[in-house]
């Protein structure tokens, strides 16, 4: 153990941040059985068992912000997954050292931009009354579009947002696997006259198999939890029907309704679905491909 303690000191970090905002927090899970007062806090609040449950699976709005955010993360799971294996492989394909970097840095650079700048961004573009898309196509005799109030439109605008954001940080984790291929591989595969297209489908691909059984199975388990921000700040009450999801539900219900005990019961139904997708779509992964996370 002395002899790697700089190893076990990093790693002793992310363990801390695990412990302090991860696993503590789980303690706050005891108010969805609770009548919770924020006067009297978790420890003085009566328990009410499962009523809360019944409560919250009762209401309409459950059901549609559920729906929702089954739709938009599947929909997101479509375009955005495999968006960055592709570029990953691009990008690896490239040999002008000058281009590839360039290129890595324009696809990184979205990943760090916060959604609220994005959100102003998307505005100022695709505005219906004052985005510049619709000015170019106004100035050349054309009706201005409803990129953001039309559900359709904006569904396109949120899958396209998603994909320019996040597709630049896979990138990344593909191109990390990447530098492992065995370069003797390829050298074997010109010998035998191989294609460039053969030689992605039958060494490059499978060589970073595992890392896209990860990241997918790490998806999955995402389905029914959805960030607050993007749709919130994205979305608007035009399109209400698509963009309102089970954050932005228990937002409402927590935040501005003051109902702790019925958006904990939401947050929890959310980490137990999510925690059987990953479950489920592991175990499918090892019978089909014999690759897993656990």
């Amino acid at each position: 153990m002395k002899r790697y303690w700089q190893l076990y000191a990093l790693l002793s970090l992310p363990l801390i941040y695990f412990l302090i905002f991860r696993y503590g927090p789980m303690y706050g899970v005891q108010i969805a059985f609770k009548d919770f007062n924020l006067f009297q806090g978790i420890n003085g609040s009566e328990w009410i068992g499962l009523e809360a449950f019944r409560e919250v699976f009762a209401m309409n709005d459950f059901y549609i912000t559920l729906r929702n955010t089954f739709m938009l993360n599947f929909l997101d799971l479509l375009v955005s997954f495999p968006a960055p294996i592709i570029l990953a492989i691009m990008l690896y394909e490239i040999r002008n050292a000058w281009f590839k970097k360039i290129s890595q840095t324009l696809l990184y650079i979205p990943h760090f931009i916060s959604w609220v700048i994005i959100g102003g961004i998307v505005y100022q573009l695709f505005g219906t009354q004052s985005g510049m898309v619709n000015a170019i196509l106004q100035g050349i005799g054309m009706d201005p579009l409803p990129f953001l109030t039309d559900k359709n439109s904006w569904l396109i605008t949120y899958l396209f947002t998603g994909v320019w954001q996040s597709a630049g940080w896979g990138t990344i984790l593909y191109l990390a696997a990447l530098t492992g291929v065995n370069k003797e591989l390829f050298e074997a595969a010109d010998v035998d006259g191989a294609s460039r297209m053969k030689k992605i489908w039958h060494i490059t691909l499978p060589s970073i198999k595992p890392t896209i059984v990860t990241l997918l199975i790490l998806n999955l388990g995402k389905m029914v939890s959805i960030g607050f921000d993007r749709p919130y700040i994205i979305g608007n009450t035009a399109v209400r029907e698509y963009s309102d999801v089970l954050s932005t539900f228990v937002y409402r219900i927590g935040l501005e309704s003051g109902q702790y005990t019925l958006a904990t019961v939401v947050g929890l139904f959310q980490a137990i679905v999510g925690l059987v997708f990953i479950l489920g779509s592991n175990y499918i992964s090892k019978k089909v491909t014999g690759d897993g996370i656990m």
